[in-house]
């Protein structure tokens, strides 16, 4: 394909500035989590506090991630038990789920954090664990200089028409479809 560069910017509504947004990253392809991790990493830079609140991934498992948002200074919260599949018991990880849920409301009311980024929120929506129409809202009225960054697949459609910014990870081929590994300081 070859295109003509752009001689002009594109056309744009008139600007505004606004306390706060909301973001979405979903859909199949890797680096939904990646992508809110470098918007924490942008908040941190601007002294920002930062809370971040994983709803499956457990306090056991340790993440490049996490290592170093905590040493910039964010909070962090693994509040889940790992994988659906690898659950001995969902109605535990239900729990989970539900706990992680009752703390963020408090975080996202509160105001005491520029960026809470929910990571993995939507599977819980999507399973019932957490309601949608409670998340939205809780959202929605949210202190207002709180920006908000949710992740996972299959956003539900409340939370993305909610989003001032959705983006779709779309996955065109994936390093575990040929068996190969998670590596660590590339996946996790």
């Amino acid at each position: 394909m070859n295109e003509e560069p752009r001689t002009a910017p594109p056309q744009r509504p008139q600007r505004v500035n606004v306390p706060s947004v909301v973001l979405v990253n979903t859909g199949d392809g890797k680096g939904k989590s990646t992508a809110a991790f470098g918007v924490a990493m942008r908040s941190l830079a601007r002294d920002w506090p930062v809370a971040v609140v994983q709803f499956i991934k457990s306090d056991q498992w340790r993440t490049g991630e996490e290592a170093v948002l905590r040493r910039l200074g964010a909070d962090w919260w693994s509040l889940g038990d790992g994988f659906s599949w690898e659950s001995d018991d969902l109605d535990e990880s239900q729990r989970h789920a539900v706990e992680a849920w009752r703390h963020t409301r408090g975080l996202l009311r509160d105001g005491v954090h520029r960026t809470v980024l929910l990571d993995e929120i939507t599977y819980p929506m999507n399973w019932g664990w957490i309601d949608t129409t409670e998340v939205v809202e809780a959202i929605r009225g949210r202190a207002e200089t709180v920006n908000v960054v949710c992740t996972g697949r299959d956003a539900p459609q409340p939370l993305t028409e909610l989003a001032d910014t959705v983006t779709e990870m779309h996955k065109v081929t994936h390093a575990f479809d040929r068996g190969i590994m998670a590596r660590r300081g590339i996946d996790f």
